[in-house]
C-alpha cells in the first residue's frame, strides 16, 4: 500500500478557511473553527476507512445455487454484472408477505434512481427483493424509476445467505460487494453494523451513511430527530 502523505494537522488547516458570513460574532466563528478542525479530521478518516476496505484480502468465494428473474427474464449471479468487474447490490426489504415495501429503503433507493446511470459507469448495481419481479416492477413504474435494475430472489438462497432474512423469516436490508476476478466471484464486503453494534439510542446505522437523507438533515439543527422516518407518500 502506498504510504500515506504528511498532512498539515487539521487545527491548523481549519484556522486558513476563508470563508465569513454576514453578522456573524467572534464567538460563531471560533466555534465553527473548531468544528471545521472536526469535519477535516472525519473527512480523513473516512478516507483511511476506505483505503482499508479497498486493501481487503479476498472474501469467500460465491458459490451458491442463485436465481433471479429480472425485468427481462431468468438471470444467474453471473449476470448480475452484466460487462463490469465489480456488483454492488442491495437487499430491498420487499418480501412476498409485504403488500407496500419499506419506506426507509424505499427513500434510499429513490436517492440511488438519480446516481444510478453514474454508477454504473464503475460498477454493477442490482436491487434485489424477494417479491415477484411483476410487484417490482409496478412499484418501480408507480415510483417513477427508471435506471435502477430490480431482480427477483426466485428461490430466496441469496438473501438467506447474505443476511436479507432475518432469523423469523422476515425481509432485512443488507448492502454486499461482490468483485469477478479471473473468473472467480467473490465477496468483497458487506454492511455489518447491525443492532448488534449500535449506539445507545440510535438505530443502526453504517459509516458514512448510504442515506443522503440523513446526510442532509445531519447539517441542520434538527437533525435526524429520534421520531420520524420516511413514508412512501405525504399526501
Amino acid at each position: 500500500m502506498a504510504s500515506t502523505p504528511s498532512l498539515i494537522p487539521a487545527a491548523e488547516l481549519a484556522t486558513r478557511a476563508t470563508m465569513t458570513f454576514p453578522n456573524e460574532s467572534a464567538e460563531y466563528r471560533r466555534a465553527r473553527i473548531a468544528l471545521l478542525a472536526e469535519e477535516i479530521e472525519l473527512r480523513r478518516h473516512i478516507e483511511r476507512v476506505a483505503r482499508m476496505r479497498r486493501a481487503l484480502p479476498p472474501g469467500g468465494e460465491v458459490t451458491g445455487d442463485y436465481l433471479f428473474e429480472s425485468e427481462s427474464g431468468p438471470v444467474d449471479f453471473a449476470g448480475l454484472f452484466g460487462d463490469r468487474q465489480t456488483l454492488v447490490t442491495y437487499s430491498y426489504m420487499f418480501g412476498p408477505q409485504r403488500e407496500r415495501p419499506c419506506p426507509m429503503c424505499t427513500s434510499l433507493l429513490s436517492a440511488w434512481e438519480g446516481e444510478a446511470r453514474d454508477i454504473e459507469q464503475r460498477v454493477a448495481l442490482a436491487v434485489i427483493a424477494r417479491s415477484p419481479i411483476e410487484k417490482l416492477v409496478a412499484f418501480k413504474k408507480e415510483r417513477g424509476w427508471r435506471d435502477l435494475k430490480l431482480y427477483s430472489d426466485t428461490n430466496g438462497h441469496f438473501s438467506r445467505d447474505y443476511h436479507a432474512i432475518s432469523k423469523e423469516g422476515g425481509d432485512e436490508p443488507a448492502l454486499n460487494v461482490f468483485t469477478r476476478r479471473d473468473g472467480v466471484i467473490r465477496h468483497f464486503w458487506s454492511g455489518e453494523m447491525d443492532f448488534a453494534t449500535a449506539d445507545p439510542g440510535e438505530d443502526p446505522r453504517g459509516a458514512p451513511d448510504p442515506m443522503p437523507l440523513w446526510t442532509v438533515l445531519d447539517m441542520t439543527p434538527e437533525g435526524r430527530g429520534s421520531n420520524w422516518y420516511p413514508k412512501l407518500d405525504y399526501s
